[in-house]
C-alpha cells in the first residue's frame, strides 16, 4: 500500500456518482470519511462526477477508498480508471467487480463451481410484458443494478408486468426463491457470520434503507449445518468471482427444504458502508469496529496489475 513507512497515506473517499444508488453511496461515503479521520487518516471526500478522471489526475490521492455503489462505481469502470492511473483502491478489482455486477454471468460462474443459484434467463422488456416468460412466481430485474432497484415480483395468478420505461431493454427473469432473507459478509476471504433479515414483506429498497424497514438478527438462529454451509458457500463464491477486501453474499433459505433450500441471490462487491449496514454490523460482532474496518480496507488497498 502507498504512503511510506510509518506514515498513513492520504485517502480520497469516492462517493455519490451517477448511478441509481447515488444517495446510498453518499451515505456510505460520509460515514467512511468520518471513520477514516477517526482512525488518523488525512481523508477527503470526492463526489464522482463526469470530471472524475481530471480531478484524480490533478490531485492524485495515495489511496482511494471506493464507497460507490451501482453502475460505473461497482461494475469495473472506476476500478479500470484507477488501474490506469496506478492508484491503489479498496474492495474488488476490475474483473471481479464487472463479473459480480453482471448477475447472469456471475451466476453462470457460480453454477459451474457447483454453487446453488436460481434459474434465470435474459429477455427483452417487450417479451416480459407480452406474457409469462417463466411459470409464476418469478422475479424481473435489471441484470446490472443493486439495492433492489427496479425489481418486480410476479406471483401466481398475476398478469405479466408492465415494466417502467426506466428499465433496460434487456432484463433478467429469474425463478423466485422462497424463504428467509440472509446474508454473509466476507472479509479478506473469511466469512464473518450469518445475518437473518426480518421484514414485514419483501426486502425492497425501502426495507433496506429506511429507518425501521427491517430488523437484523445476527448471528442468525439456524441449524448448525445451515450456518456452516452459508459460511463455506460464501467464501467459495467470493473466491470463484475473485473478490478481495470486503464483499457480501446474499441468500434465500427455505427451512422446509433444508440444505436444498439454500440459494445464492447475488454477490455484492461494494456492500453498504454505514456503521449499521449489514457487513459492518457483522464485523462489529466479530470485534472489528467501524473505524478499524475502514482502516483495514485502506491498508489492503492495491491495484490488480
Amino acid at each position: 500500500m502507498a504512503g511510506g513507512s510509518g506514515r498513513l497515506p492520504r485517502v480520497t473517499v469516492l462517493m455519490g456518482g451517477l448511478s441509481a444508488e447515488r444517495e446510498v453511496s453518499l451515505s456510505s461515503g460520509a460515514e467512511c470519511l468520518k471513520a477514516l479521520r477517526a482512525a488518523g487518516y488525512e481523508a477527503e471526500g470526492l463526489d464522482a462526477g463526469p470530471d472524475l478522471p481530471r480531478r484524480l489526475m490533478d490531485n492524485p490521492p495515495e489511496v482511494v477508498f471506493n464507497a460507490l455503489h451501482g453502475r460505473w462505481g461497482e461494475d469495473g469502470c472506476v476500478q479500470g480508471l484507477l488501474e490506469w492511473l496506478r492508484i491503489p483502491y479498496t474492495h474488488s478489482g476490475v474483473l471481479a467487480s464487472a463479473l459480480a455486477m453482471d448477475k447472469t454471468r456471475a451466476k453462470d460462474a457460480l453454477r459451474e463451481a457447483g454453487l446453488p443459484v436460481p434459474h434465470g434467463v435474459i429477455v427483452s422488456r417487450e417479451a416480459v410484458a407480452e406474457g409469462h416468460v417463466l411459470p409464476p412466481p418469478y422475479v424481473v430485474k435489471p441484470n446490472s443494478e443493486g439495492s433492489s432497484v427496479g425489481v418486480y415480483i410476479v406471483r401466481e395468478g398475476s398478469n405479466a408486468p408492465r415494466l417502467a420505461e426506466t428499465m433496460p431493454e434487456q432484463v433478467l427473469v429469474e425463478a423466485y426463491a422462497p424463504g428467509r432473507e440472509m446474508t454473509v459478509a466476507v472479509l479478506d476471504g473469511k466469512a464473518l457470520c450469518v445475518t437473518d433479515i426480518i421484514t414485514d414483506g419483501w426486502y425492497d429498497y425501502d426495507a433496506k434503507y429506511k429507518t425501521g424497514g427491517s430488523r437484523h438478527v445476527l448471528p442468525a438462529e439456524l441449524p448448525r449445518e445451515i450456518t456452516e454451509a452459508c459460511l463455506t458457500i460464501s467464501e467459495k463464491a467470493c473466491a470463484v468471482l475473485g473478490c478481495r477486501g470486503l464483499a457480501r453474499v446474499d441468500f434465500r433459505y427455505d427451512d422446509a427444504r433444508g440444505l436444498a433450500g439454500l440459494i445464492i441471490l447475488e454477490v455484492n462487491t461494494q456492500p453498504g458502508m454505514t456503521p449499521t449496514s449489514l457487513a459492518p454490523e457483522q464485523a462489529a460482532l466479530c470485534g472489528i469496529s467501524f473505524p478499524e474496518l475502514c482502516d483495514r480496507l485502506v491498508r489492503d488497498a492495491t491495484c490488480d496489475r
